[in-house]
């Protein structure tokens, strides 16, 4: 078929399928045009993996407990308060701060803003957009492993999906939703048959990358403004499915690391914790990744340990004892968890230091308050990569003294090696 331009655009489409489903151009009505898309190189450098500086965030939902999860005392000789009980052993490792938060509201609506401080419906005219920390950097340092960062999370609850991660363009980053997935995308090699496959599939998406580009350069020159920035917009999601088919060309013949055990099953998300964050200590391990992110979300089912309620009814406490007890219950579950990923991650040799020392390790919530649904105040702990120095930080409330948590960002980001000097709603660089 011949690729020369056509006369109507608005008669082509063009969609291309399997990287991040099809494709599709926005509305132009200046050309009634459809479908277009847009290619370019991308480094192949691979890293070394060891010492390399590496980013894992864990968010839930709901946030926990204000009183039972904040100290009183600012420095190293803050108290053990309930939730801070199943981080004892990890005191020397952590950070904990008060006080950091977007300074939006939203309540469920703005959760998805943990890691980004910006609302989606507000993004649009943003130059980055909404996109959270992991996935900035991993279109920064993403390139040099398998995968550039990977989301874990649920599909379920009040949400509608996991709101986690999300792209420059805007894009929700669908999640692995289990261990089995988890487990498949990091240790089963495709048959020699297979891997030749995926080649020539992806030699053929690159050569129909390259035409559509040709042709779509010949569209922005004839379309009016307003056109033009909505294809700038679209040219903004396009780049990112050419990085993900230049990270499958590259690794299509490189067989994956030897799986450590035999396949785990699915079971269910509380269950199933303890194994995903194996599972993401195993990723960080063989350099397979350098950033990882994992939501617990609405498939977390109190059910599953013994408490027959369901988490967003129980987050409305109305300061009912017997309902903050099961809340309790549920986020010291999932503070053991993330303890013991700490210490999972301190027992890992990383040349000469720990993985922990690795990796920057982030935890906490874009709600503050989960019975009023207020996103301000929000509970930050952040462990090693060199952050844990076993203190805990309060800053100013308030107009005059508030600190944004993407100001905690920009310094993550310039550990990790990457050269920036904002991110989102940051004011400047803090830790």
């Amino acid at each position: 078929m011949s690729m020369s331009k056509p006369k109507n655009p608005g008669r082509r489409r063009f969609v291309l399928r399997s990287l991040a489903g099809s494709l599709a151009l926005p509305g132009l009505p200046s050309l009634m045009a459809d479908t277009v898309d847009h290619n370019s190189p991308v480094q192949s450098t691979r890293g070394a993996g060891t010492g390399a500086r590496r980013f894992v965030a864990v968010g839930n939902l709901l946030g926990f407990q204000q009183k039972h999860f904040f100290p009183e005392t600012p420095g190293r000789e803050f108290e053990e308060t309930t939730l801070l009980k199943p981080l004892a052993e990890n005191r020397e490792h952590i950070n904990i701060y008060r006080g950091l938060d977007h300074g939006i509201r939203g309540g469920h609506f703005a959760v998805h803003t943990f890691l980004s401080g910006v609302l989606h419906h507000e993004s649009k005219n943003r130059r980055d957009g909404n996109v959270t920390i992991d996935q900035f950097l991993a279109d920064e340092i993403g390139k040099q492993t398998r995968f550039a960062s990977l989301t874990v999370g649920s599909e379920g609850g009040i949400h509608g999906g996991c709101q986690m991660s999300w792209t420059k363009s805007g894009v929700r980053v669908p999640p692995i939703t289990g261990p089995a997935e988890l487990f498949d995308r990091l240790f089963m090699t495709e048959s020699q048959q297979r891997r030749s496959q995926m080649i020539n599939e992806n030699a053929l998406q690159a050569s129909i990358l390259d035409s559509i580009t040709e042709e779509a350069g010949s569209l922005s020159k004839r379309v009016n403004q307003e056109d033009r920035s909505k294809l700038d917009e679209y040219f903004s999601s396009i780049r990112e499915v050419e990085k993900q088919l230049e990270v499958r060309r590259r690794w299509a013949d490189q067989p994956k690391p030897e799986a450590p055990f035999e396949k785990p099953a699915n079971t269910n998300t509380v269950d199933d914790l303890p194994m995903l964050y194996e599972l993401i200590a195993l990723a960080l391990q063989t350099d397979s990744t350098r950033i990882a992110t994992l939501e617990i979300g609405g498939s977390f089912l109190p059910q599953n340990l013994g408490i027959d309620k369901s988490y967003h009814s129980l987050s409305h406490h109305g300061n009912d004892e017997e309902t903050i007890a099961h809340l309790i219950t549920l986020e010291t579950y999932q503070l053991e968890q993330f303890g013991k990923f700490l210490t999972r991650l301190m027992a890992i040799q990383d040349g000469e230091q720990t993985l922990l020392d690795s990796t920057a390790v982030l935890f906490g919530s874009g709600m503050g308050n989960g019975s009023s649904h207020t996103n301000s105040d929000l509970p930050i702990v952040l462990a090693g990569g060199g952050y844990g120095r076993g203190e805990f930080k309060k800053v100013g409330s308030g107009n005059r003294n508030q600190v944004p948590l993407c100001n905690l960002y920009v310094d993550i980001a310039q550990k990790m090696g990457v050269q920036t000097e904002s991110f989102g709603t940051s004011t400047g660089s803090f830790s």
